[in-house]
């Protein structure tokens, strides 16, 4: 057994059948390919399998590369490791990208129809160190378009279900993937966050989703606008080995971080007790949250009280509403990298009206109106900074609601009070964007419904190692990723 791995009942101990070889971690799978228990291909056409058996309805897998190309590879994997060459801990095991990143020869057309036959000749960064690390990409996960709205449905591919009610959103914009991690189709997913999109998927599919710090992995530019890239499994464990492989200086990124990324992975299992923990909740009423789901978040901080944590509710020394008001100001801005597409009405024709909504407002700002979003963010970023000194971690809902149908773009209320944005539901997590903190997405349970959310757990500066290690720790003890979507 791989030391911190909680391993299936089915793993490391006799070679798996298909449907015992998915439910497997990635973890699992690397350890039994390494012992030679099983075969890259076996591993392959399982998950293959499972795609077929359930992408049909869930549409989280999209551009699925040709099955006989795929097991070649996969053959050629099996060549190499009999050979006594190993391409890394990933050796062998299938992998698709969200469609906001470039993997060559395979679509990317960002969920929109002005790039709906866009296929990339290069790999993105990201992309390149997940096959460095051995993986085999088989095809791309969905998003909406351009990344816009926590809900992934778009014109291209259409719109992605959960598995615990496949009437229902996936979220976004990472909901491919979490909902492909979900369904058992990959072991482990890439995705990004702006706006919760590593929090909110893996709350509506009870899975683990982790947003870095802003430059753990290599971002291209000067400004930290907000998005990130990160990772979503099914343990802890898998996450931070793929947050690992993604992770690392790159002399292309003017402003990343150069600690070494291996780190990120190794000694999760630690005793948390004495880790102080702020509550923040619904901030005192502000945020509107649809019945059941602070009950269940509070649930898990009884979970930390029990492994030793001390738990205070807190609110930070800021007003929300400016938190929320420099965040249009910040995403607009960021989102006016897509301005000479609006330019061309034909092209402009093309858009979902939200984005029409953010590149107009973006064209309205005025450099001093950039310059006091500025300053407020870093206003806040003090006060949080602040908080940390006191508190090791601060823990929030990951969504203001359960999931819902997927016909619906965007919930227009919450318990009653309207929602004046495309993604005001969602604004429980736009404070910590803007702090660029780490975050964990970690499942928080069930309604009775059956359908699933989650809490956030924010760490200070640059420490998403003790945010792993955290998040590891109440893994083990809720296990909440074991309870499997009712896909039959």
């Amino acid at each position: 057994m791989i030391a911190g791995v909680t391993t299936s009942p089915q793993s490391l101990g006799a070679p798996a059948g298909g449907d015992a070889l998915v439910q497997c971690t990635a973890s699992e799978l690397s350890a039994m390919i390494a012992r030679r228990q099983v075969s890259c291909v076996e591993v392959m056409e399982a998950h293959l399998d499972q795609i077929d058996r359930h992408n049909p309805t869930l549409n989280a897998i999209i551009g699925l590369r040709d099955r006989g190309e795929v097991l070649a590879e996969a053959r050629q994997c099996d060549a190499e490791f009999a050979a006594g060459h190993s391409r890394g801990w990933m050796h062998g095991l299938p992998h698709a990208i969200k469609d906001l990143a470039a993997a060559r020869g395979l679509p990317h057309t960002c969920g929109s129809p002005i790039y709906a036959d866009r296929v990339a000749d290069t790999d993105d960064l990201v992309v390149r160190r997940i096959r460095e690390a051995g993986a085999i990409i088989i095809g791309k996960t969905n998003t909406p378009e351009f990344g816009l709205g926590s809900q992934t449905y778009n014109p291209v591919w259409g719109a992605t279900a959960t598995p615990y009610d496949v009437s229902r959103t996936a979220g976004g914009s990472s909901g491919g993937g979490a909902a492909a991690v979900a369904a058992r189709m990959l072991p482990v997913a890439d995705g990004s966050d702006h706006m919760g999109s590593l929090r909110n998927p893996p709350a509506f599919t009870n899975t683990i989703g982790f947003r870095p710090s802003w430059g753990r992995i290599p971002e291209p530019g000067f400004i930290a606008y907000g998005g990130v890239s990160g990772a979503m499994g099914r343990t802890v464990t898998d996450v931070a080995r793929l947050l690992s492989t993604m992770a690392g200086p790159d002399r292309a990124s003017a402003l990343g971080i150069d600690d070494d990324p291996k780190g990120l992975s190794q000694d999760l299992d630690r005793d948390i007790s004495g880790t102080t923990v702020a509550w923040v909740g619904d901030w005192d009423g502000y945020l509107a949250t649809e019945p059941g789901i602070l009950s269940l978040c509070e649930d898990a901080l009884g979970t930390l009280r029990g492994l030793g944590c001390r738990v205070d509710a807190v609110l930070p020394r800021f007003d929300p509403a400016r938190i929320w008001d420099l965040y249009l100001t910040w995403r607009s801005w960021g989102n006016l990298w897509l301005a000479d597409l609006y330019d061309d009405p034909d092209v402009r024709a093309l858009m979902k009206p939200e984005l029409v909504w953010e590149l107009e407002r973006g064209l309205r700002l005025s450099a001093r109106d950039i310059t006091r979003a500025a300053q407020e963010r870093a206003e806040w970023y003090a006060v949080a900074a602040d908080l940390f000194s006191t508190y090791d971690v601060v823990i929030a809902p990951s969504a203001q609601v359960f999931p819902f149908d997927k016909t619906v773009h965007w919930p227009t209320a919450i318990d009653g009070r309207p929602m004046d944005t495309y993604h005001r539901w969602m604004e429980t997590v736009a404070p910590w964007t803007m702090t660029g903190h780490p975050v964990a997405a970690m499942p928080a349970g069930f309604n009775a419904a059956g359908l699933p959310t989650g809490i956030q757990i924010i760490g200070g500066r640059h420490a998403d190692h003790a945010v792993l290690q955290i998040a590891y720790a109440y893994e083990q003890a809720t296990q909440w990723v074991r309870r499997r979507p009712p896909l039959g």
